[in-house]
C-alpha cells in the first residue's frame, strides 16, 4: 500500500485502475473533469483513455467495450448525463458483460452548472444501483465495489460523487499493485439487439432483481446504523461529513445511505423501528426522505420524518457543516452555533472574461457590426457566457450545449425581421453542434453561425477536443476542420479571420449577416491559456484625453481609470492589441513601440 494524498477525483481513477479498468471515456465537465485527466496521467499503457466528443459517443464506445468483457468508466458531470440518458436507458434493459461504472458529478449549489438536477433520481428512473460517496477515502473504495457488483449482476452501475468529494483532498492507503483484467472478447449473442420482446423480458429481471440487490446492500460496509437515542438522523454523501462534525461529542441515532437506490430497505426499516422521529440531511433533492416516508406508510410507523419537504432544512444550495449545526440545534437541543464575526463588505467582482480573450474581440466586432440594427444573440455553454455581461452584453439566451444554433433558429420563424446570431466555442461545436447546423441548412433558417475557435475546451481547464489534433493517449492525428465541415453541411457562406483584425472582423460580420440562409464566421484566435503574450501595450498620458471608450465598451479587466487617465495594468495585458484598435486618439501603443 502506498500513502497519497489524493483530490477526490484522483482517488476515483486510482480505484477504477487498481480495479482493472481497461477503458476510461468521458467529456470534460465541472466538477468531474480531473477523473479522466487523472487516469491518463498515470496510465501505465495498459488501458485505453480517451476524450469523446460528447457523453453520449463516451457511452456507446464504453458499452461496446463491455460487450467485448472490458471494464469501462464513464465520466461526466450531472448535465451530462442528459445527453448520455439514451444510451443508458437501453443499457440498463441490454446490460452488460464487462464491469462498466459510470461516474456522474452532481453539483450542489450549483457552483459551475446549469442546475441542480440529482443524480440519485436517474438511478431510480434507469433502475440502476447507484454509490452515493460521503468521502474521497470512500470513492476510491467505492469504485471498486461498483465495478464488481456491476460484473455480478451484468448491469452499469452509477458512482455519484457531488462537487465537495469530487474536489476535496484526503490521505488515502492507495494499492500499488493494479489487477490486471483480459477481456474475454466479443461473444455473437441475440441478448446484444435490443427488441421490444427481449426489453420486456429483462424488465421482468430488472424488477425482480433490485428487491434482492436492495435487500443485499442493507449490508454493505459502507451503509451504517449507528448511535443512540429515539430522535433519529438520516443522511448520505458529503452531508455524513457535515453531520459528523457538526454533532461534535452528541452520539444519535444515525442511518447513513451510501446506495440511495436500490434502497436498503432492511437496513432502514431497524433504523425506523429504533426511532420516534428522524431529521433527513442531504443535500439537493429529498431522496432518503422521500424513502423513509414510503416505508413508513408501507409498514404503518408512526414515525415523523422531517427534512426537506417539511421546511425544516433548505430545499436547494449546498449544505454546510454551519447549516446542519443550525439545523441540529433545533432538532437536538444542542447548542446554538455561535453567530458569524462581522466581516467587512467585500467589493462585487462579477465573472469577465480574461484579459486578452479573442471571445471579447469577437463579441464586440459582431456587436459593431450591428449597430443600429435589430438583432438577437443566442448564446451557449463555455467561458463565452460571459459574454452576457456588460459592457459587451451579447449573450441574450442560453441553455444547453448546442441550443444556440437551434434556438436561434426558433426566434427567427418568429422575428423573421431581426438578425439572428448563435454563438458556438469549438468544442462545443463538435459535442453538440452539428446536428443544429444541419437542421439550419435543411430547414433553410436565416440565421449567422459565429465560431468561437480558441483551440481548446478552455473553461473546463483546456482539455483537447477533435479541432486540436491531440488525444489523450499522446496522439497526434489529424485536425477536423471546423470551416470544412460547414461547408460539407451544406453552409454557403463561411469566412475565417481572427476577430483581433477589428476592422477586417466587423466586415466580415456584415456580409455574413447579409446572406440569406445560414452563414457562418469563424474566429480564429487561441486561448491565452494555451498561447503565449504579445508585446504589451501602455498607455500614452499625455495623448489620452479620458474618454473611457475601452474600459466603456470593452470591459478588459486590464484597464483601468488611474486619475483621469486610462492605464493598463501590465501584469494583466497580454498584448492583444484590441484596446489600440478603438482608441480615437490612438494612445494605446506597444510597449516601447508605436501603436
Amino acid at each position: 500500500m502506498m500513502k497519497k494524498f489524493l483530490m477526490g477525483n484522483e482517488a476515483i481513477a486510482y480505484g477504477a485502475v487498481s480495479a482493472g479498468v481497461n477503458l476510461v471515456c468521458g467529456y470534460p465537465g465541472t466538477p468531474s473533469t480531473e477523473i479522466l485527466e487523472t487516469a491518463a496521467a498515470i496510465n501505465d499503457g495498459s488501458y485505453y483513455v480517451e476524450w469523446s466528443v460528447n457523453e453520449k459517443a463516451a457511452l456507446e464506445v464504453a458499452a461496446g467495450a463491455s460487450y467485448a468483457g472490458a471494464r469501462t468508466l464513464i465520466t461526466m458531470k450531472q448535465v451530462g448525463l442528459n445527453v448520455a440518458s439514451d444510451p443508458l436507458m437501453s443499457l440498463a434493459y441490454v446490460g452488460v458483460k464487462g464491469g462498466m461504472v459510470v461516474v456522474v458529478a452532481d453539483d450542489p449549489g450549483p457552483i459551475s452548472s446549469q442546475t441542480e438536477q440529482d443524480t440519485r433520481h436517474f438511478a431510480r428512473f434507469s433502475k440502476l444501483p447507484v454509490f452515493d460517496p460521503s468521502s474521497p477515502e470512500e470513492a476510491y473504495e467505492m469504485v471498486k465495489d461498483a465495478f464488481k457488483l456491476s460484473e455480478e449482476y451484468g448491469t452499469p452501475v452509477l458512482l455519484r460523487p457531488t462537487t465537495r468529494v469530487c474536489h476535496g483532498c484526503a490521505s488515502m492507503d492507495v494499492g500499488d499493485e493494479r489487477e490486471r483484467h483480459q477481456p474475454e472478447g466479443f461473444v455473437k449473442d441475440s441478448k446484444w439487439v435490443i427488441f421490444p420482446r427481449l426489453s420486456y423480458q429483462n424488465h421482468l429481471k430488472i424488477e425482480e432483481r433490485n428487491p434482492v440487490l436492495g435487500e443485499k446492500l442493507s449490508t454493505y460496509r459502507f451503509n451504517t446504523l449507528t448511535g443512540t437515542g429515539r430522535r433519529g438522523i438520516a443522511t448520505g454523501g458529503i452531508s455524513y461529513a457535515y453531520l459528523r462534525e457538526a454533532l461534535g461529542g452528541a452520539n444519535p441515532r444515525v442511518l447513513k445511505i451510501a446506495t440511495p437506490h436500490p434502497f436498503p430497505e432492511k437496513l432502514a426499516l431497524e433504523f425506523l423501528h429504533s426511532v420516534d422521529e428522524v431529521m433527513v440531511i442531504e443535500e439537493l433533492d429529498p431522496v432518503i426522505e422521500r424513502e423513509l416516508i414510503y416505508l413508513c406508510g408501507k409498514h404503518h410507523l408512526p414515525v415523523k420524518v422531517y427534512g426537506k419537504i417539511s421546511g425544516d432544512v433548505q430545499r436547494a444550495g449546498e449544505n454546510s457543516v454551519e447549516s446542519v449545526r443550525a439545523v441540529l440545534s433545533e432538532y437536538l437541543g444542542l447548542p446554538k452555533p455561535p453567530a458569524p464575526p462581522a466581516l467587512p463588505e467585500l467589493p462585487v467582482r462579477p465573472p469577465v472574461l480574461c484579459a486578452g480573450c479573442p471571445h471579447r474581440a469577437s463579441f464586440y466586432a459582431v456587436k459593431q457590426a450591428m449597430r443600429g440594427q435589430k438583432a438577437v444573440y443566442a448564446g451557449d455553454i463555455g467561458c463565452y457566457t460571459l459574454g452576457n455581461a456588460m459592457p459587451l452584453d451579447m449573450v441574450d439566451t442560453c441553455l444547453c450545449m448546442g441550443a444556440d444554433v437551434t434556438i436561434a433558429q426558433g426566434l427567427n420563424r418568429v422575428e423573421p425581421d431581426a438578425k439572428h446570431f448563435a454563438f458556438i466555442g469549438d468544442s462545443t461545436f463538435f459535442a453538440s453542434g452539428l446536428t443544429g447546423v444541419v437542421n439550419a441548412v435543411y430547414n433553410n433558417s436565416d440565421i449567422t453561425l459565429v465560431v468561437l475557435d480558441n483551440s481548446t475546451t478552455a473553461m473546463t481547464g483546456q482539455q483537447p477536443h477533435p479541432g486540436t489534433g491531440r488525444t489523450m493517449m499522446g496522439e497526434n492525428r489529424p485536425k477536423i476542420s471546423i470551416p470544412d465541415v460547414l461547408r460539407a453541411l451544406g453552409v454557403g457562406h463561411v469566412e475565417v479571420l481572427s476577430p483581433f483584425d477589428h476592422k477586417a472582423a466587423v466586415e466580415a460580420v456584415r456580409r455574413a449577416a447579409d446572406i440569406k440562409g445560414v452563414s457562418a464566421v469563424v474566429f480564429e484566435a487561441p486561448c491565452i491559456a494555451v498561447s503565449k503574450p504579445a508585446p504589451l501595450f501602455v498607455v500614452q498620458e499625455e495623448t489620452c484625453i479620458g474618454c473611457r471608450k475601452c474600459i466603456r465598451e470593452l470591459g478588459c479587466p486590464a484597464i483601468v481609470m488611474h486619475g483621469k487617465k486610462a492605464f493598463i495594468e501590465p501584469s494583466l495585458c497580454y498584448g492583444c492589441a484590441l484596446c489600440a484598435q478603438i482608441c480615437p486618439k490612438t494612445a494605446i501603443i506597444r510597449e516601447g513601440g508605436e501603436g
